[in-house]
């Protein structure tokens, strides 16, 4: 083979062993607690 193939190859080795290895990473992620949709009614009187 061509020195030239071989240097392509290579490069395009490199660019998928690049390319694999950056979504390795470890995803950070955040829970969020809900809040009530509604309030609980209260007491305020008889006729109020």
């Amino acid at each position: 083979m061509s020195k030239s193939i071989k240097f392509l190859a290579a490069i395009g080795f490199v660019a998928v062993v690049a390319a694999c290895t950056s979504g390795q990473t470890e995803e950070e992620y955040v829970v969020v607690e809900p809040e009530p949709i509604s309030v609980e009614p209260t007491y305020t009187g008889k006729y109020k």
